[in-house]
C-alpha cells in the first residue's frame, strides 16, 4: 500500500517537473524521423498480463518487434537521437505514465517484451511474475543489457526475496548514477 502511494506521488511529481523536457524530447524525436514520438511496446506485466508501455521512439519505423540484441544489425534501425536517448535512459521517461496508472512501479523487475518467453518462464518459476514491473530494478543496476536472461531472472528473484522501501531508494539512486554514465547499455 505504501509502495503504491509512493509510486503515484513519485510518478505524478516526475511527470509534472519533467513535462518541459518530455515535450522537448517528443518534438526532437518527431523532427528527426517520420512517425510518432512514442512507441507503445507490448510488455508482460504483473501476473503475466500484457500491457502497453510507452517509450520515446528510438528506432526507425518498420523495425522488427524484438529485443534489440536479437537484431542482426541494430545500428541500421536505431536513430542517432535514439542512440542518445537509450544511453541516457531518457527514452524510458514516458513510463512514468505507466507507473501513475498502475501498470508499473518505480522499482521492480523490468517488464519483459511480450515475446521474451524464456525470461517470462524463468520469472514465473521464481514467483517474480507476482510483482508489478518497474521503471528500474535490481537487475537493471547490476548489469542492465549486459546480463544473460538467467542472470536477470535470478536477480529479479533476489529482489522479490529482499525488497524493501530502503532497497528501492538505493536502486533509484544507483539508477540515476548509471543513467548519467550510460553504463551497461549495448545499443
Amino acid at each position: 500500500m505504501l509502495k503504491r502511494a509512493l509510486d503515484i506521488t513519485g510518478s505524478a511529481l516526475g511527470l509534472a517537473v519533467l513535462s518541459p523536457l518530455l515535450l522537448a524530447l517528443a518534438v526532437a524525436v518527431r523532427l528527426e524521423s517520420p512517425g510518432p514520438a512514442l512507441h507503445w511496446s507490448r510488455r508482460v506485466g504483473r501476473d503475466n498480463l500484457i500491457f502497453k508501455m510507452p517509450k520515446f521512439r528510438s528506432m526507425r519505423l518498420g523495425a522488427p518487434n524484438v529485443a534489440t540484441h536479437l537484431l542482426a544489425e541494430p545500428e541500421n534501425w536505431i536513430t542517432p537521437l535514439g542512440r542518445f536517448l537509450r544511453r541516457s535512459s531518457l527514452d524510458e521517461l514516458p513510463q512514468l505514465w505507466s507507473v501513475l496508472v498502475g501498470d508499473m512501479s518505480l522499482v521492480g523487475p523490468r517488464p519483459a517484451l511480450f515475446n521474451q518467453d524464456d525470461l517470462v518462464r524463468l520469472r514465473t518459476e521464481a514467483g517474480v511474475h507476482r510483482l508489478r514491473p518497474g521503471l528500474t530494478g535490481w537487475a537493471q543496476i547490476n548489469g542492465r543489457d549486459e546480463l544473460p536472461i538467467p542472470d536477470k531472472a535470478r536477480l529479479d528473484a533476489e529482489y522479490l526475496a529482499q525488497s524493501s522501501l530502503l532497497m528501492d531508494l538505493g536502486i533509484i539512486l544507483r539508477t540515476a548514477r548509471m543513467a548519467l554514465s550510460g553504463r551497461g547499455v549495448r545499443h
